[in-house]
């Protein structure tokens, strides 16, 4: 079947066009943070998220891979999982602290967060796995805090999580996050990566085991499962490197 070459161009343009609207999402969350709306901002995120998902998945079915899509992806990512995450902290802060200053420091996280994605652009170890925490998980963490607020004010969940928004908004754990996802984003330290070269257990023991587990969590908590999540996945990285290297020793 002949494909036309206008059905041809806009063919190629899927995937970028599902990228512009993960950008599309971080700068209208980037408003919402300016008038002190997190929430709203929470919910777009995650909706970049589905978009960064989709983008390169659309472009490995439609066969239309290009470096600038791959570029175009890393300069979205920067903003949407970067400098909104990066605002949100800072908005934290400023809401917390008296110091004019000290919220600053939530910026540390658009700079690693650009430093990751650069990385990641010229790192050809990043095949199978990624090498440092990936941007969008630093932003869910973020993003969970005013999603967590937003649970407790509505009293969804099957188990109360007031104590775990308590923890998290002290201005003492946000910079101590700040300086700890920062230093992940870059650190080389081989991680997950989600994506099923198969449906095979044996190939896919720990994301099959996170999978499961999230989905339990998320029965239980919600939103606030989200930081459990994230340990678990950094958890379960650790464990798969550490057999990786002694099947390999061995």
């Amino acid at each position: 079947m002949l494909i036309l070459p206008e059905k041809l161009i806009l063919r190629k343009q899927i995937p970028n066009i599902i990228t512009s609207a993960n950008l599309l999402c971080g700068c209208i969350a980037i408003t919402f943070i300016a008038k002190g709306e997190l929430l709203p901002a929470s919910f777009l995120v995650l909706a970049a998220a589905f978009f960064d998902f989709f983008d390169g998945m659309s472009a490995r079915l439609l066969k239309v891979s290009s470096p600038i899509g791959a570029e175009l992806d890393s300069l979205a990512d920067v903003v949407s999982f970067g400098l909104v995450p990066a605002y949100m902290a800072y908005a934290m802060l400023a809401d917390l602290s008296d110091s004019i200053l000290l919220p600053f420091i939530a910026f540390l996280i658009a700079i690693f967060s650009a430093y990751r994605l650069a990385k990641f652009n010229v790192d050809e170890r990043q095949t199978d796995a990624f090498i440092g925490f990936p941007t969008p998980a630093n932003a869910l963490f973020w993003i969970s805090i005013p999603l967590i607020k937003w649970q407790i004010d509505n009293d969804y969940a099957f188990l109360d999580s007031s104590w775990m928004y308590d923890s998290l908004m002290q201005t003492s754990v946000i910079i101590f996050f700040i300086i700890l996802l920062s230093y992940l984003l870059v650190a080389e330290i081989p991680l997950l990566s989600l994506k099923l070269k198969s449906l095979k257990w044996a190939d896919n023991k720990s994301r099959f085991l996170l999978l499961g587990l999230s989905l339990i969590l998320i029965l239980l908590f919600y939103f606030a499962s989200i930081p459990f999540i994230l340990l678990l996945y950094f958890i379960l990285s650790l464990i798969e490197n550490s057999t990786s290297k002694n099947e390999i020793q061995s």
